[in-house]
C-alpha cells in the first residue's frame, strides 16, 4: 500500500483531517507561490529603485554605502568590500532584476537563488537584521526554489521550470 492511499485512508477516517483539507485545499498552490514570490519581490526592487539616478547611472549615494558605510561581518572583525564600487553595481542590477524575474515567474528559481545569495550577503553586512528581515527573506528564497514558482507564472507556461505540464 503506498503511503498516499494511507494517507488518503487517514484522512477520510479522521473528521478534523477532512475539515482540514477541505478548509485549506480551497487555496491553490499557485496563488500560494505567487503571493511568495510578490512578498520577496517588493522589499528588494524598492531598495533596488534607490540606488539609481537614472537609467544605467547608478546613484552617488549607493556607491559610497559600499565605500564607506558597509562593511562585512566575519568572524567578530569589520572588513571593507572589496570591489566596492562593482559590489555596489551587482547589488543595484541585482535588486531591479531578479525581483522583476520572480515577479514575472520567469527563471524564477534562479532568480530566488539570487536574491537567497544576495540576502546571505546583507546578513553579512547588517547582522542585527536576522529575525526581522533576513531569516522571512532567506525562508521565503528557500520556499520558492524548493515549490517553484506554480502555475501562475511563465517558467510554467513555457515549460521550462522541469515541472511537467497537463495537456
Amino acid at each position: 500500500m503506498s503511503t498516499n492511499s494511507m494517507a488518503a485512508r487517514g484522512a477520510a477516517a479522521n473528521p478534523l483531517a477532512r475539515f482540514t483539507n477541505a478548509l485549506f485545499g480551497i487555496v491553490p498552490i499557485s496563488l500560494t507561490m505567487l503571493a511568495l514570490r510578490f512578498a520577496l519581490a517588493i522589499p528588494f526592487w524598492k531598495s533596488g529603485l534607490t540606488k539609481w539616478d537614472d537609467y544605467f547611472t547608478l546613484s552617488f549615494g549607493a556607491k559610497q554605502l559600499f565605500v564607506d558605510e558597509f562593511k562585512l561581518h566575519w568572524f567578530g572583525g569589520e572588513y571593507p568590500f572589496p570591489y566596492a564600487e562593482l559590489m555596489a553595481t551587482l547589488s543595484a542590477i541585482g535588486e531591479v532584476t531578479l525581483p522583476v524575474l520572480l515577479a514575472l515567474g520567469l527563471v524564477t528559481r534562479y532568480a530566488a537563488l539570487g536574491l537567497f545569495v544576495m540576502t546571505a550577503i546583507i546578513q553579512l553586512t547588517v547582522p542585527d537584521g536576522w529575525a526581522n528581515f533576513h531569516l522571512p527573506w532567506a525562508s521565503m528564497a528557500l520556499a520558492i526554489m524548493t515549490f517553484g514558482p506554480g502555475k501562475a507564472a511563465l517558467d510554467y507556461a513555457l515549460g521550462i521550470d522541469g515541472v511537467p505540464r497537463r495537456r
